[in-house]
């Protein structure tokens, strides 16, 4: 009713009350007091029902943008759960984990879970995962990668398979910290020894940039990395550490705070192997 209300507006059940009381000047004086009196009080409410809307759709903006930045985050975390998972599992199967001595020696260690394959004769890959490096105060966060290329070699069905990768020097560090390489390629790589090979790793340990694990769930015949793309997930990278944050901010230069939330995976790492970069690395 008076929401187009201005100071030079009538108020026309005020001025008809003015009539009544006749035309004598303290009447009118008086009437026309509170016709200003009312339209400030008017000019008032509005006033604070606009800054109340204004608030209530401030607030209702910043809770719609705190549930999705929760959603996003969800996926980031399962995953880095779901590496712990892996390496956990691997680590604690007897006589068929990772050789200690090697493991002490990486550099950093990668794990992407549920890599699916599929294809006769030639195969295609495709996964996400995780990696974390050492630092002087221990494990980095993690930084997320997708994986992804084909290969050729004699494959059948389709498969889900666990890949677990030790980065063993400072050149399998750097391809890591790269936009994107290629395994075999950008990076050499060679299968890792199980158990208690330690003979056998003794010359992985100086040779390989990149020894590779992988746990099948599926089947097939013949796992070959070579020719497999790893790029950082940009979209995982923006949702836990904000836009345009590279892999080297979080591995090597340790210039991120990680939510808690997604740190299972280094916390992991942490139970099996306790070596610390030195600070000069």
């Amino acid at each position: 009713m008076y929401s187009d209300l201005t100071e030079d507006d009538d108020i026309p059940f005020a001025w008809q009350e003015l009539h009544r009381c006749g035309d004598s000047s303290p009447h009118i004086e008086s009437g026309r007091a509170g016709r200003q009196i009312l339209k400030k009080e008017i000019m008032k409410s509005r006033s604070m029902i606009r800054m109340a809307a204004v608030f209530c759709l401030a607030l209702a903006v910043s809770t719609v943008a705190l549930a999705q930045a929760k959603k996003n985050l969800k996926d980031e975390v399962q995953q880095s759960e779901k590496a712990a998972q892996v390496f956990r599992e691997i680590m604690e199967t007897p006589d068929k984990g990772i050789p200690q001595d090697l493991l002490e020696n990486a550099e950093c260690v990668a794990v992407f879970p549920s890599v699916f394959k599929a294809g006769f004769i030639f195969g295609g890959r495709g996964g996400r995962g995780v990696a974390s490096c050492r630092l002087a105060a221990g494990w980095s966060a993690p930084a997320y990668f997708t994986l992804g290329g084909g290969s050729f070699g004699l494959q059948i069905g389709a498969s889900s398979t666990d890949f677990v990768m030790l980065f063993m020097n400072k050149d399998g560090l750097n391809s890591l910290l790269s936009d994107e390489f290629t395994l075999g390629a950008d990076a050499s790589v060679a299968a890792g020894p199980v158990g208690r090979q330690a003979g056998a790793s003794t010359d992985l340990k100086l040779n390989a940039q990149i020894l590779s694990y992988s746990r099948s769930k599926g089947l097939f015949a013949g796992l070959e990395l070579k020719g497999v793309v790893i790029k950082p997930d940009k979209d995982d990278m923006r949702d836990v550490y904000g836009e345009g944050v590279k892999a080297k901010e979080v591995l090597k230069e340790n210039k991120v705070n990680a939510p808690e939330a997604v740190l299972q995976y280094p916390q992991t790492l942490a139970r099996y192997s306790t070596r610390k970069a030195k600070p000069t690395e």
